[in-house]
């Protein structure tokens, strides 16, 4: 799959891999685990996965809200870091994650090193990522300075199970211990002030540290107590800007000072999610089919991320395997995905088609079977309304099969506004309902503000445009979004036109 998406780094604790194991995955309520390990030692990591979830739920007291099946996880464990690398096309990755609508996407190494007290292990950076999917999944529009986002991820990233099975919350993270206590070349009014972009390596180090640190020493001095959420209020509702919404902390010298005496503390308070309240749904782990297994490589290459360069390899692979199995709907939906990557659309139709036939209930292979219908129909210039018909009926069929996947709804919007047509109410309803259930998907946020600006609904952009300005992660998405809230400020800042009674 072509992805645009931004790679935020992320490990999965595990054992190490045994030569003669098999893959399999594991299902869980929030996640799909891939990997090529012994049954016990996949169904302990999502367990402990799930159970992660269910503490964070339990300790913000967010009620559980059903979950489709595409709004889940998938993680796929890989042979070391090097192969994580590779696939993320940064040397220095050591495992990362993809949010998408419909299909989010982590990738973790088998083992790893460096697992003394000060390291930052696999199962602390594991915590922190699904901490910021947690967070931008459940408070979809609130803007999250980087200090407050990096804080709260890393606040969760330490939380330890004990032997009873009991998950604590709270410990300093310790392989930030250089950062935090070898002076500080990020003072705390930049921290507040929104502190993000280009960051020197040092900087970066401190914003991680101090932002724990100021996350939970707001979070448990009682003299502090409301001070975050009032800060963070007026960032997202008031449309202060931090450093305005940093005057709820009264004297910043005197905060840096209690900050510095809280880091001086022999013991660091938390609070525990005992073993008792963790309880989970059955894990259900089973073994890949053989055709499923030989696929794997092909749908862990997609899912990182092919371009013009790689997309012909990993189809030429796509190509052997699916000659295998050609009655698999796994390997011939692999197949239409790489397919369609690689410019092949007549060949993804035609393997979707496949897939289809093999489990006309995939949702996957119709969406597949969509695209590759829509990308003739452009590349022929056939703009007739029987064409258009048949693939808008090919979208209705996979939104019937599961409504709570985005990717049909996103679908259908497109195959309007790609003919270069305003789509209709369905459509740009359906585009935000894909919204509100893959928030995560920052494309998918930007296509949606863009709508609803359209719509001249210029307030709901805004706020949707704001959490990306926020957002570390963003990139070039996040100055766009920037650029774009200028814009919605000058016009609303305009008088509204006048009615025909007024003139």
């Amino acid at each position: 799959m072509k992805t645009w998406a931004w790679l935020l780094l992320l490990v999965l604790s595990c054992a190490p891999t045994p030569a003669s194991a098999d893959w399999r995955v594991a299902e869980t309520a929030h996640f799909l685990v891939y990997a090529n390990t012994s049954d016990a030692n996949l169904r302990r990591n999502a367990e402990r996965l799930e159970k992660f979830d269910k503490a964070l739920r339990l300790a913000r007291g967010i009620t559980e809200s059903p979950l489709g099946k595409a709004g889940r996880v998938t993680v796929y464990f890989v042979s070391d870091e090097d192969r994580v690398a590779s696939l993320a096309g940064k040397s220095d990755v050591a495992g990362f994650y993809i949010p998408r609508a419909g299909a989010s996407v982590a990738f973790v190494p088998g083992d790893l090193s460096g697992d003394g007290p000060r390291a930052l292990g696999p199962q602390q950076v594991l915590q922190h990522e699904y901490a910021h999917h947690f967070m931008f999944t459940t408070w979809a529009d609130a803007a999250f300075p980087s200090w407050v986002a990096e804080g709260w991820a890393e606040f969760h990233a330490t939380a330890s199970f004990d032997g009873a099975g009991n998950l604590q919350f709270g410990a300093a993270p310790q392989y930030r211990a250089y950062g935090l206590l070898t002076g500080n070349p990020l003072p705390i009014r930049q921290i507040l002030a929104g502190a993000a972009g280009k960051l020197q390596p040092e900087q970066r180090e401190a914003l991680y540290g101090r932002g724990w640190a100021l996350v939970h020493y707001l979070t448990f001095e009682p003299s502090r107590k409301g001070q975050l959420g009032a800060y963070l209020d007026a960032i997202t509702n008031e449309r202060k800007s931090p450093e305005a919404a940093a005057a709820v902390f009264g004297d910043l010298t005197a905060l840096n000072k209690e900050l510095e005496r809280f880091l001086a503390r022999p013991r660091i308070s938390g609070f525990r999610v005992r073993a008792e309240n963790l309880t989970i749904p059955p894990v259900t782990t089973r073994l890949l089919t053989p055709g499923e297994a030989a696929i794997v490589p092909v749908r862990i290459r997609s899912a990182a991320g092919v371009n013009e360069k790689s997309a012909p390899g990993v189809y030429a692979d796509a190509k052997k395997v699916a000659a295998r199995f050609p009655n698999d709907p796994i390997v011939q939906r692999a197949l239409a995905e790489a397919a369609y990557d690689a410019g092949d659309h007549a060949a993804a139709l035609a393997a979707a088609d496949r897939a289809i036939a093999a489990d006309p209930r995939f949702v996957e292979a119709h969406c597949y079977r969509a695209m590759a219908q829509m990308a003739i129909a452009l590349a022929a210039k056939d703009d007739k309304i029987e064409t258009w018909a048949a693939i808008r009926s090919t979208i209705a069929r996979a939104n019937r099969l599961d409504t709570e996947d985005p990717r049909p709804l996103v679908l259908f919007f497109r195959s309007y506004a790609d003919q270069g047509k305003w789509p209709p109410k369905i459509a740009r309803d359906g585009l935000f309902h894909a919204y509100q259930l893959a928030p995560q998907d920052r494309g998918l946020r930007m296509q949606t503000a863009s709508m609803l600006i359209a719509e001249e609904k210029l307030a709901e952009a805004r706020s949707m445009l704001l959490a990306l300005t926020y957002d570390p992660h963003a990139s070039g998405m996040g100055e766009a979004a920037s650029k774009m809230i200028e814009t919605i400020d000058a016009r609303l800042k305009q008088p509204a036109p006048k009615t025909p009674a007024e003139k």
